[in-house]
């Protein structure tokens, strides 16, 4: 598939309040996450880079014991198994992650 329509990609609820669509080639991947007020997404880490893009909202993003909040137009950079977490603020949230090599697991 090399065009796509955002809206015709597959949703997956991953968390609770916290929806994905992706689309890969063979080796980047994108998804475009849609988050609830309030939803959280739990300390974790892996193998994966991963670029965080917030096209709406806010959230506190955590990266290796630092703490910002991201809004609209800012973004991070989470470098392979570096810990990190996010909690989304009061409003709906939407980000666009980049990764390399594919989540197989959010496809």
């Amino acid at each position: 598939m090399n065009f796509f329509k955002g809206s015709d990609l597959k949703a997956r609820k991953v968390l609770e309040g916290i929806t994905l669509r992706a689309v890969s080639g063979d080796k980047t991947m994108m998804t475009f996450f849609e988050f609830k007020p309030h939803a959280v997404i739990p300390s974790h880490k892996h193998p994966h880079e991963q670029i965080t893009y917030v096209i709406e909202g806010e959230m506190e993003f955590m990266v290796d014991g630092e703490t910002k909040i991201l809004k609209e137009g800012d973004g991070v950079v989470i470098f392979s198994n570096q810990e990190h977490s996010a909690r989304v603020l009061d409003k709906p949230t939407k980000a666009v992650d980049a990764w390399y090599p594919i989540r197989e697991d959010y496809l």
